[in-house]
């Protein structure tokens, strides 16, 4: 029966040659990221208090439907949801 020849092996493992300077990748989220996500869940919050407790008092939530300023206090809540999803 024949013997297979044997296969060679490599002395270990050379890393690439280097091509300059690397840039460091960096952590975290933008400094505005917080702020403005937290500013979205209070004032969504906020908006839809004030039109519960006096809606017909102020003259821009008098003049919407209710079903209009319940939507435009949950879209705040959801743009800081979605913010929410950026921050590390």
């Amino acid at each position: 029966m024949p013997v297979s020849k044997k296969r060679k092996k490599d002395d270990g493992y050379q890393a690439p040659p280097t091509m300059g300077e690397h840039k460091i990748a960096r952590l975290g989220s933008s400094r505005w990221l917080a702020p403005a996500m937290v500013a979205c869940f209070v004032f969504g919050l906020l908006y839809i208090v004030v039109f519960y407790i006096a809606g017909q008092q102020v003259p821009i939530m008098k003049d919407l439907a209710n079903i209009a300023n319940v939507g435009i206090g949950f879209g705040f809540i959801i743009i800081g949801f979605f913010l929410s999803t950026k921050w590390q």
